[in-house]
């Protein structure tokens, strides 16, 4: 049994409000709880990508450096006797790397 008048008011059916509408009701200590995600529109639930960091790591590295995007840019290979070619040549250069220490 509670000890009276230590515990603060409980709402059993408190508002969770999303974007100024109700997304659910849940038990709190408040009466009204203001979210900015919840599971309706949080990209991991709804399966798209929302950008919540407008800037990234790799953007900030670019910008601290004095590099653009179009310099940094490389070719993707997913198939094909090009893909063979780096993965040869990156070989090299371990070997290489390795052969020096």
């Amino acid at each position: 049994m509670p000890k009276p008048n230590i515990h603060p008011q409980w709402y059993p059916e408190a508002k969770v409000i999303c974007n100024g509408q109700v997304v659910a009701t849940v038990g709190s200590t408040k009466p009204e709880l203001q979210v900015d995600l919840w599971s309706g529109n949080h990209p991991f639930y709804t399966g798209t990508q929302k950008i919540v960091d407008a800037e990234g790591r790799v953007d900030r590295f670019l910008r601290k450096y004095g590099f653009s995007a179009e310099e940094v840019k490389a070719p993707v290979l997913k198939e094909g006797p090009a893909l063979e070619e780096v993965k040869a040549a990156a070989k090299k250069e371990a070997a290489a790397k390795k052969k020096k220490k």
